[in-house]
């Protein structure tokens, strides 16, 4: 049978690869449920039951007083919205399907493609999530007020970022280890849970207390987030370039690594999973 060949151009090739993007997403987004609907109000849900869980126990430990001077739901909604989005988006990463998964058989599919789909399906959830809470708080609870949504979007896409840098070298050393790195990722979350400081306003804490928590990428982002989200908050103990610096790191390394894990792949790696 005669063939016709088409050369595919650059552009083809872009569109190619933007259409299975896509595609996955779409699919990553309904793997957890059937209903992309369902998987929605599920993380509607546990956004609503966070800021519902630190509000009782800011009330109960009597840390409004040292909250920022605004909309107190607003203030725990800064945090909680950095924080879900930073750890659902490492989650997703760190999920995605590696060199062993049978998708990975169907060209031109491969791990970058399937990378970049959990975390876009991740930051889609997200936004759509914060979107409705917002609106939903609005209507009942009346105007809600942020200073810059542009700075505070800002952060919020600097938070999935880091998110994806955390999860990359996740995925790139899961294989070499994955009963190590499966306890490493929930000890990393469960200390996230405090040490992103979403609690706390870091221009109130001592020098001793700011230790506990100025290694933490995430705990910059919070804080820069509240300081656009604010108008009579400025951010003195955090930064911006920081917080942009260790994910560029974290994205290079996990870059490397997921190159240099997908170079050994052993289809033994997969067989028991």
């Amino acid at each position: 049978m005669f063939k016709v060949e088409v050369r595919k151009t650059g552009l083809n090739s872009a569109l190619t690869i933007l259409e299975l993007i896509y595609h996955n997403t779409v699919r990553s987004i309904r793997k957890g449920y059937r209903n992309a609907m369902i998987g929605l109000l599920m993380n509607i849900f546990q956004t609503v039951l966070f800021i519902g869980v630190f509000y009782i126990m800011s009330m109960v430990l009597g840390m409004r007083s040292t909250a920022i001077r605004g909309d107190f739901v607003v203030y725990l909604m800064s945090g909680v919205f950095m924080f879900m989005t930073n750890a659902k988006t490492m989650g997703a990463v760190a999920g995605a399907e590696g060199p062993t998964s049978a998708m990975m058989q169907h060209a031109p599919m491969n791990t970058a493609i399937a990378i970049c789909s959990s975390a876009l399906a991740s930051l889609y959830t997200q936004i759509l999530s914060i979107t409705v809470v917002l609106g939903v708080y609005q209507m009942a609870f009346g105007r809600v007020e942020i200073y810059d949504p542009i700075g505070a979007l800002g952060m919020l896409l600097l938070a999935w970022l880091n998110g994806i840098g955390v999860g990359m070298v996740v995925l790139a050393l899961k294989p070499w280890w994955p009963g190590f790195v499966g306890l490493a990722s929930k000890f990393y979350l469960r200390v996230n849970m405090f040490a992103s400081g979403k609690m706390f306003v870091a221009n109130t804490l001592t020098y001793k207390m700011l230790q506990m928590f100025d290694w933490n990428p995430l705990f910059h982002i919070i804080d820069q987030a509240r300081g656009y989200a604010f108008i009579n908050y400025y951010p003195q103990k955090s930064s911006i370039s920081y917080a942009l610096y260790v994910t560029i790191v974290l994205l290079m390394l996990g870059l490397m690594g997921e190159f240099f894990t997908r170079r050994r792949v052993s289809i033994s790696w997969g067989a028991g999973r």
